[in-house]
């Protein structure tokens, strides 16, 4: 292996290719496994993209599979919604789906095992009580009087406890390892415990579930899983990872890896929060596009491909670092330029009347659809005497610098005509509603044939043609000059501080051809940002436009 190639794998592909060279696999299977309790979010997909990339690189095999071990919080809405994101970022796990609940009997059989092994014992402590019993980082826990039966007497209240004899919290199994070890995930952990509850998949064949340290281990192992990629959170239940794998005797145990996970500044990840975002009304769903969860971002209109490129550029690592929002506004924005057409929408209208071009008359001009992609050709929009042009090209008493309207002054109309600002109107507020101009007609297609240069280009619809719209403007839905000061997203009741302008509607103007636009359509609005057609409030014929992001960037790619 040369250095280069070296120097261009992350720690986890080191670990995998010591392994295949020394044996200890001939080949890579990863998997994700998430649990169907809400919706995935940006941190998942550096998951997703990790572990099914791992497979690919390797020429290996990839499993899809739901934890599915809690039926207190999980839905089948929650697992389709999964599905679609995982799909939708190009994830493919072929026919490889797989839920833990599939497993059910064989964990039962595993505690079965371990009890047999004298490894397992029922406990009729609370959980109270077992979390007083376990001790502290500095004490070691006391010996649960359960642990002093025989292996009969637990196989018969296991047994019991699967027959639905026993109440929610009555009784547990914990495996018996060491309540004096330093790592207090090893401290005869609960394995199994009594919840007489529906579950999503199995119905009520069962009135106990594995805990999760417990099935994890068993599923990576049965569906023959070699290397389990996990978050950094799981690297002090890798010692319970392994004694599960060991002590149940599975002839190719899996290999646990861990890895950062990929966090956002001031940014909503946490399942509870966004349910009462989501109940409360703030947002309109899990999928709102304030929100930073897959089906919110594939809302709003990011592309599987910034995504990805996101993730890349976070890279791998074990050190938990905060991922700055605007390097994912710059993906988007390198996905999105070359790729789509740069339209005309005036989002806060005043009326611009030329004056001296004749009443009734429309024109069709030629405009590119996107100067730094010829390939994506060109269209045709209509000009007329009345147009729409933004609140903000006109001035009535211009500052410095400033090279827009203001009477007397001659600027471009983007693909058209020069026009000069003559007068204008006002409403009984004072607020100016109509420009009056005058157009030279020699300057058709925006250049001057005796070389008079202008320095404003301002851009515009046709208002006896123009679309009226509706367009979202996103800014992140926590305040973030208040989450800054306070050092967190929270306030001191755990309330989250939210911005009250994350959301603008305005009611906008828009080119002919954007009427038939589709749900998910994306296109450049002219100095406004790039937007995407929503594939919820959307209708035929009225599209709904979200801003995805804006034109400006904050972000400073990193030097290599």
């Amino acid at each position: 292996m040369s250095d280069e190639e070296r120097v261009s794998k992350n720690f986890i592909e080191a670990e995998i290719d010591k392994d295949l060279s020394e044996g200890v696999y001939d080949t890579v299977h990863t998997r994700f496994p998430p649990e169907p309790n809400g919706y995935l979010h940006i941190g998942h997909a550096k998951s997703i993209i990790l572990n099914y990339g791992l497979a690919k690189k390797y020429g290996g095999k990839f499993n899809m599979r739901f934890d599915d071990t809690n039926p207190t919080k999980e839905k089948t809405e929650f697992v389709e919604a999964i599905k679609k994101d995982i799909a939708w970022l190009g994830a493919d796990w072929e026919d490889r789906l797989f839920f833990a609940s599939d497993y059910f009997d064989a964990m039962y059989e595993g505690a079965v095992k371990l009890i047999k092994k004298g490894k397992a014992y029922v406990s009729d402590l609370t959980a109270d009580e077992i979390r007083e019993y376990r001790g502290t980082l500095t004490e070691p826990g006391k010996k649960d009087p359960g642990s002093d039966r025989t292996i009969e007497e637990n196989l018969q209240l296991f047994e019991e406890m699967k027959a639905g004899k026993y109440p929610d919290g009555s009784k547990v199994l914990r495996a018996r390892i060491d309540m004096a070890s330093p790592n207090m995930n090893m401290r005869d952990p609960v394995i199994y415990r009594v919840a007489h509850m529906t579950h999503h998949n199995t119905g009520d064949k069962w009135c106990i579930y594995p805990m999760y340290d417990f099935a994890h281990p068993i599923e990576d192992a049965i569906e023959g899983i070699t290397h389990s990629i996990c978050t950094l959170e799981f690297e002090d239940h890798r010692p319970l990872y392994d004694w599960v794998v060991k002590e149940l005797e599975y002839k190719m145990p899996p290999r646990q890896i861990e890895f950062a996970k990929m966090y956002l500044k001031n940014v909503v990840t946490g399942k509870r929060y966004i349910k009462k975002l989501v109940e409360t009304g703030v947002v309109d769903g899990w999928d709102d596009p304030r929100l930073v969860s897959i089906a919110a971002l594939r809302r709003r209109g990011f592309t599987p491909e910034s995504i990805r490129k996101f993730v890349e550029m976070s890279g791998v690592s074990k050190a938990n670092s905060i991922a700055d929002y605007a390097a994912l506004e710059y993906c988007i924005r390198e996905d999105l330029k070359p790729s789509v057409s740069r339209m005309m929408a005036i989002l806060d209208p005043i009326k611009l009347v030329i004056d001296n071009y004749p009443e009734g008359q429309v024109e069709m001009l030629k405009a590119a659809n996107n100067l730094e992609n010829p390939e994506l050709g060109e269209r045709e929009i209509p000009f007329g005497r009345e147009l729409y042009i933004e609140r903000e090209d006109f001035m009535e008493e211009p500052v410095k610098k400033y090279f827009r309207l203001f009477p007397g002054n001659e600027v471009r109309l983007m693909y058209a005509y020069f026009v000069t600002a003559t007068s204008f109107e006002k409403d009984e507020n004072g607020n100016i509603t109509v420009v009056h101009c005058t157009y030279d007609p020699e300057t058709r297609g925006g250049d001057s044939p005796d070389g008079r240069k202008v320095k404003g280009t301002i851009h515009w619809v046709n208002a006896s043609t123009a679309v009226p719209v509706e367009v979202r403007l996103y800014e992140n839905i926590i305040d973030e000059e208040k989450a800054d000061a306070a050092g967190s997203t929270y306030d001191e009741n755990g309330d989250l501080y939210l911005n009250e302008n994350s959301l603008i509607k305005c009611q906008a103007f828009v080119e002919p051809a954007l009427k038939d636009a589709k749900p998910f359509d994306r296109f450049q609005f002219v100095r406004s940002g790039f937007f995407c057609v929503d594939c919820k409030d959307s209708k035929e014929g009225a599209p709904v436009f979200n801003r995805i992001v804006s034109l400006k960037s904050s972000f400073v790619l990193p030097k290599a």
